[in-house]
């Protein structure tokens, strides 16, 4: 990896502030805006944001883990950093692009490198109909919610809901139900990463529900279409050792 330029930012907790304080002391540096390469000190919600705020640019943005789970972060040290992102290995990402619809007429775009997750309101289940590339795949779904997921996203709240964990070359997306009443066998899909996913929402006055675009939530909605947006390249970079497919691959053995 060549740069020129580092910026440094770091989430709002103690020990990010520490690193960050540690790390700009010691590297020269230059304001987010101007620099060619980003290093993100925090967990993998503050990446998130990072990959959310930075997106216009396409800067590659370099974790080092100052969380909790930091999946999609490399180890913290201090020394060699220069050295580090040097020899760092880039993965690309593509988000999702969620158009969701209120009943109010609303309508609300966003982007997520995660999931987007469809969630009931209220005591109530959700009642939803699922079209995949325009053709009705299920007719009614009655669940707390639904999510679609991106490979790099598939570890979290995907792997949470009991969904599959998807290796980032596979070219596909994750379909997983949340609690799924009826037909309560369902377990979800595999789609091919063009495909294009509509949800209608049925009986959205008594069953209101909500989508959410990783932390972009949009309330009473009536449909949601979600596909993969190919002009929007996002690039991550890892040490060679802590490679993101190779962590994906381990995921699954863990007992």
């Amino acid at each position: 990896m060549t740069f020129s330029s580092i910026a440094f930012v770091g989430a709002e907790t103690e020990v990010a502030k520490a690193a960050l304080d540690r790390l700009t002391n010691r590297y020269p540096h230059v304001p987010p805006e101007e620099a060619d390469l980003i290093v993100a000190l925090g967990g993998d919600g503050f990446m998130l944001e990072t990959l959310h705020r930075f997106i216009a640019r396409r800067v590659p943005i370099y974790g080092m883990n100052r969380g909790s789970v930091g999946f999609l972060m490399n180890s913290f040290r201090e020394h060699g950093l220069i050295e580090r992102l040097s020899r760092a290995q880039t993965v690309t990402l593509h988000p999702l692009r969620m158009i969701a619809r209120t009943g109010s007429g609303e309508v609300v775009e966003a982007l997520a490198m995660n999931e987007v997750s469809l969630l009931r309101e209220t005591r109530q289940a959700a009642k939803l109909r699922i079209r995949v590339d325009g053709k009705i795949r299920l007719e009614e779904l009655i669940c707390d919610g639904i999510l679609l997921s991106t490979p790099a996203g598939s570890t979290a709240y995907n792997l949470s809901a009991h969904g599959p964990i998807i290796p980032l070359g596979a070219g596909i997306t994750a379909l997983t139900p949340i609690s799924p009443f009826r037909p309560r066998r369902w377990r979800g899909a595999l789609l091919p990463h063009t495909a294009t996913v509509l949800f209608e929402i049925q009986e959205a006055a008594k069953r209101p529900v909500s989508a959410v675009a990783d932390y972009t939530e949009v309330r009473d909605v009536v449909e949601v279409l979600v596909r993969e947006d190919r002009s929007c390249d996002l690039t991550l970079l890892f040490d060679p050792e802590h490679n993101l497919e190779e962590r994906i691959i381990a995921e699954q053995f863990l007992q």
